[in-house]
């Protein structure tokens, strides 16, 4: 790939696990990255999840411990939203929250006013109420990575109702510079991998809500039945019960059908905290694996 034109620095606001992966994915293709969040604890946090990627990667023989050193060096966290200055990209990625995210929009699109894109994470929420928050929403479209960023080799570029070509342009060049796949869809919720996948989600939670067959029976259904790498009450887990409830209600506000609607066990598992994986516990128990992770 050409390096003229290629994005030599980014911002990421939100240092949560979407956002680390996003720092850590641009750091091993080469970019500065400038890590946002208001507190400290998160932050910290953030360093530990990447250190920790970094590390597997050296053991696994992907990377040399001078390699893994530069990498960490890439990446810098702070506290201050002006930090992010000087950045080509910028990728917000926190919570699906709207008024989070477009007092956010505002301040990143004063503080960054050179760099050529801003882009949202978001999984759920329409581009063009983020790019209203803007001055400039030519410049603002979405970039929905998958979990976990480092992995995965998908990202959706969305093009808002202003997103400009040059921009669209400019997002297609930057994943692929990121080495992710990028595919193009229209600014309705779920964009295109969440409007498919959701409905067949939420069918699993309903079938198991019924007592129609255990976690067990549907996950591995669908894993030797029909050949998915994980059934698809541990692919809630994995995604996070909390995201798909926020994907599902997004969904469901935009185009009022019922497969896209949360059931009644999602929301009391979210209620209880039951989040999946990240919390420890989900339509299956991972406190033992969490334990073994602390050790």
């Amino acid at each position: 790939m050409s390096t003229q034109g290629a994005v030599k620095a980014i911002g990421v606001a939100g240092a949560g696990f979407m956002g680390s992966g996003i720092a850590e994915t641009a750091a091993r293709a080469g970019m500065k990255v400038t890590l946002y969040e208001p507190q400290d604890a998160p932050l910290r946090r953030s360093r530990e999840r990447i250190e920790e990627s970094v590390g597997h990667a050296v053991k696994r023989g992907k990377l040399s411990e001078p390699q893994a050193a530069e990498l960490i060096g890439r990446i810098a966290w702070s506290t201050k939203l002006e930090d992010l200055a000087g950045s080509e990209v910028v990728v917000e990625a926190v919570l699906e929250d709207l008024a989070v995210k477009r007092e956010l929009f505002t301040r990143i699109d004063a503080a960054v006013p050179e760099a050529k894109i801003l882009a949202s994470n978001t999984s759920s929420i329409p581009i063009a109420s983020l790019a209203a928050a803007t001055g400039n929403p030519d410049r603002v479209c979405g970039l929905h990575f998958f979990s976990p960023v480092p992995v995965m080799g998908l990202v959706e570029v969305v093009v808002g109702l202003d997103t400009s070509l040059a921009t669209i342009a400019a997002a297609d060049a930057f994943a692929a510079q990121l080495r992710k796949h990028p595919i193009r869809t229209k600014d309705r919720s779920g964009f295109v991998v969440n409007f498919l996948l959701v409905p067949y989600l939420m069918s699993a939670v309903r079938m198991l809500e019924d007592g129609f067959a255990t976690r067990e029976d549907i996950d591995e259904g669908m894993r030797l039945g029909c050949g998915h790498p994980m059934g698809p009450l541990t692919l809630c887990d994995f995604i996070g019960l909390d995201v798909l409830e926020a994907v599902c209600d997004s969904l469901y506000d935009e185009f009022k059908q019922a497969e896209y609607a949360p059931p009644a066990l999602l929301r009391r598992m979210v209620a209880a905290g039951r989040h999946g994986r990240k919390s420890g516990r989900g339509f299956y128990d991972y406190t033992r694996e969490r334990e073994k992770t602390a050790a």
